[in-house]
């Protein structure tokens, strides 16, 4: 079984007793944290080895490394094999600021985007810009309503009721 596999399944257990899962996502988030705390360190040093090896870099098991490499892979600016990934799978941290950040903040993870090491990188100014924009990425905005005896927004000069609003 994929390491990723062997993640999900102890992560996302749903026969698990709430209680031990809490405790592993905790402890996972703790891990999380001094990880990012450590890379955003030296943001432009792409770390690259196996997972074996960055679990023993980063003082981790190799399970906590592989959620690790799971929740960073959308950042990375080339993908790593999540799916088939191994102990001695070479992998790499090759992350892109901007949308690591922003990840971030659309996981809703503040312990994370609120890390001290990102004050260096970005600008508070800049850092609530990203927040925003990721934020309203989210956000569907509504065209405005039309009423039955408005001109139908086709452009035929009909009203709607009479051209796209009927019922076909």
């Amino acid at each position: 079984m994929a390491l990723l596999e062997q993640w999900h399944a102890k992560a996302y257990n749903e026969k698990e007793n709430k209680g031990v899962l809490q405790k592993l996502w905790q402890d996972y988030f703790a891990k999380e944290k001094e990880i990012y705390a450590q890379i955003l360190e030296k943001p432009e040093e792409v770390v690259t080895g196996t997972v074996k090896e960055l679990a023993d870099k980063f003082n981790v098991d190799i399970m906590t490394m592989t959620g690790f490499l799971d929740g960073i892979n959308d950042s990375l600016k080339e993908k790593n094999p999540i799916e088939e990934m191994e102990e001695d799978t070479v992998v790499n941290l090759g992350f892109d600021l901007t949308s690591l950040y922003k990840n971030m903040v659309a996981a809703g993870a503040d312990w994370l985007y609120n890390l001290p090491q990102w004050e260096p990188i970005f600008t508070e100014e800049k850092r609530k810009e990203l927040y925003l924009e990721q934020k309203k990425s989210g956000t569907v905005v509504k065209g405005p309503k039309i009423y039955p005896n408005d001109p139908c927004p086709c452009g035929s000069g009909k009203k709607y009721k009479k051209c796209h609003g009927r019922n076909r």
